[in-house]
């Protein structure tokens, strides 16, 4: 059985639509709907992207090595700062164990600032096996008032060493992160042009997200279908009753543990489902006035992008995964609020 998908919107499209007021107006109204405003809207105005700099461009870069950084254990000296001692270590006040104060196998970044000042520079040139106290004070500011300016004793052994080095960038670094560019140049252009893309989608993103948010506050459903609504809340009640046998855990518990109680979340159900219909009456209903079209192409190349989003193999895996009447939806959507966002006003706030 297709799954179905979880940002689609089920909905009935109006047999015909009966216009309100002259070819002029702003709105419209179907057997279904009555949308008061739909062109020209007013939303806050999204700021434009600014200009990808080349500090930008380096700073993209930094991350991409420091996520492929490579872990090597270290075997043949003592710690010197910047290593991760692997430790044990006991901390004592006037003779006697503290709360907190002890830990095995601890991984420490020497240099990290993570424990009271000189506890990280005694580790530094001690030798794996070496276990030696260290003599020092909580500071008199410390968090923990009924340690703080008090004298303590710590017993370290250092059990392992290792250091983590960040990647240069290289062309052969870049061969193994990038399957278009072959050196370094290419690989900033590259770079470049991905922050573009994500500021450039980041602004639609905003302002699609106001706009069909206002065309929704404007739009007013009569009747909603009970036979759909009942459906799309069993589908999800049953999602969520399925996530709670998963956990072990009873409905009602897995639902308090979120904060809801059974009244509370299907209530919440039913209103997001009248929500879902009511957005797709509305996107089909803006989509039939204004002769906006879907043609075979465009889904076709819309699913590109899906697939390529959703980490699917290809379009006929996102095909085969998904209801084909929920694609055609997303899809019809992605175009009208493009549509609407190209047609409504930004306002400065």
């Amino acid at each position: 059985m297709k799954k179905r998908f979880a940002i689609v919107f089920a909905g009935v499209l109006a047999s015909s639509i009966i216009l309100a007021g002259c070819e002029a107006s702003k709105g419209l109204e179907t057997d279904n709907i009555k949308i008061t405003q739909y062109k020209e809207i007013e939303v806050d105005a999204v700021q434009k992207p600014e200009e990808v700099t080349e500090e930008a461009v380096e700073e993209r870069i930094e991350m991409t090595l420091a996520s492929k950084l490579e872990t090597i254990e270290i075997t043949d000296r003592p710690v010197k700062s910047g290593d991760t001692a692997n430790i044990d270590f006991v901390g004592k006040i006037g003779g006697e164990a503290f709360e907190g104060g002890s830990a095995e196998g601890y991984p420490l970044e020497i240099g990290s600032g993570a424990f009271i000042p000189g506890f990280e520079d005694s580790i530094i040139g001690h030798s794996i096996g070496e276990t030696f106290d260290w003599n020092g004070s909580f500071p008199e500011d410390y968090g923990n008032a009924d340690y703080a300016g008090k004298d303590v004793v710590f017993t370290i052994t250092v059990n392992s060493i290792s250091q983590s080095i960040v990647p240069e960038l290289t062309d052969e670094f870049v061969k193994s992160v990038s399957e278009k560019s072959k050196n370094v140049k290419e690989y900033k252009a590259e770079v470049k042009k991905q922050l573009e893309k994500e500021g450039k989608e980041n602004y639609e993103n905003q302002l699609n997200s106001q706009v069909i948010q206002k065309v929704l506050e404007n739009s007013e459903v009569p009747e909603y279908p009970e036979d759909e609504v009942e459906k799309m809340c069993v589908e999800t009640i049953e999602q969520h009753k399925t996530i709670a046998t998963y956990l072990n855990m009873e409905y009602e518990d897995y639902l308090q543990q979120n904060g809801f109680s059974i009244e509370e979340f299907e209530k919440r159900v039913e209103n997001d489902a009248k929500e879902s219909i009511k957005q797709t009456m509305a996107i089909k209903a803006i989509a039939e006035k204004e002769k906006i079209k879907m043609t075979d192409e465009i889904y076709e190349e819309r699913l590109k992008e899906m697939a390529k989003l959703y980490e699917y193999e290809d379009v006929d895996a996102i095909k085969e995964a998904f209801e084909e009447e929920d694609l055609k939806d997303i899809v019809l959507k992605e175009l009208v609020v493009e549509w609407l966002a190209e047609h409504c006003i930004q306002k400065a706030s």
